[in-house]
């Protein structure tokens, strides 16, 4: 028995060996091949936007195309159960979002377990949400507006990128706070969503800063507040939501990339490390701050607790507001 045992150990050993080795011969020759980025949203919104800005950096720094792969539905489940499912052999990478933190109180079942099927490369961003309406609605302040909900219970929709989205949370967070019949209306990501508030099909959204700024600018809708415990840099004007009639409103939306479990050590220690080097470039760093994002500045460990926390904290307040699980 003695003599088996110490074979078995051997055996083990040397077969951890030789996979290690495998493993970090691999990684010498990654990338060989296009590295596929799944957006888990539609094209144009902002999980899509910061994924063209860090793989066009990181296509650029492995030497290899980064091509985002957009597959949107269910909330951004969808695209994660894909990702999921992918080999985990460094050429499949996630943009997970809230969204992601959010789902296992929305949705009784998932094609994946988040904290078990992934492993976070980096958090790459985060940013505030902004609360939008269409010119049509006569509110010009947070006050109005909730006044106006009250006073016509059921008559504003609000748009979001899918149930469990970013724009749902902060929609559904904004209407137990005040209290108002207001209505979701989910899409299949944040662009149809915001064709939709453009021809006035929807009256209002809490969109996330890059897709909302342009159509602000532009005068095409109207942005009364940010749903940030400040005020944001892109937006000195307009007043954090908790300061404008919603007391105890905060929300950041974020972002991170993520590796399907049982990607190689090795490659994703080289991809953290060329994902630090993007969000650190300058280039990256200012078409950030145009889109009022803020790169993200966690490691691994610190991502895989900052998204069990949210997934608590979010799973919480919508236990608490009666959202259930469908």
């Amino acid at each position: 028995m003695r003599s088996i045992s110490r074979r078995a150990v051997l055996s083990a050993l040397a077969f951890s060996t030789l996979t290690g080795a495998a493993g970090i011969a691999a990684a010498a020759d990654w990338p060989s091949k296009p590295i596929t980025l799944i957006v888990p949203f539609a094209a144009g919104g902002t999980n899509d936007i910061l994924a063209r800005i860090v793989g066009q950096k990181l296509s650029t720094q492995l030497g290899v195309p980064v091509v985002v792969d957009n597959r949107g539905g269910a909330g951004g489940t969808l695209g994660a159960g894909i990702a999921a499912r992918a080999t985990p052999d460094g050429n499949t990478f996630l943009m997970a979002a809230i969204a992601h933190a959010v789902a296992p109180a929305l949705y009784k079942s998932l094609p994946y377990d988040f904290g078990r099927d992934f492993d976070p490369i980096g958090l790459i961003g985060t940013t505030p949400n902004v609360l939008i309406v269409n010119p049509s609605v006569p509110a010009k302040t947070v006050p109005e507006l909730i006044a106006y909900a009250k006073a016509n219970p059921g008559k504003l929709n609000y748009g979001s990128a899918g149930p469990g989205s970013t724009e749902h949370l902060a929609g559904e967070l904004f209407r137990a706070i005040t209290k108002t019949d207001i209505t979701h209306v989910p899409y299949k990501g944040g662009a149809p969503m915001m064709a939709d508030l453009l021809a006035g099909n929807i009256q209002m959204a809490l969109e996330t800063s890059p897709s909302a700024s342009p159509h602000i600018k532009a005068n095409k809708v109207r942005a009364l507040a940010v749903t940030s415990a400040t005020r944001s840099p892109i937006f000195p004007n307009l007043p954090p939501l908790a300061e404008a009639g919603v007391p105890g409103y905060e929300m950041t939306t974020w972002f991170a990339l993520m590796a399907p479990h049982n990607t190689p050590a090795a490659v994703q220690e080289r991809m953290q490390k060329e994902l630090r080097t993007a969000l650190a470039n300058p280039e990256v760093k200012t078409r950030f701050a145009e889109q009022g994002v803020t790169a993200g500045n966690m490691t691994p460990a610190e991502v895989r607790s900052f998204v069990q926390r949210e997934t608590q904290r979010w799973g919480d307040s919508l236990r608490s507001a009666g959202v259930k699980p469908e």
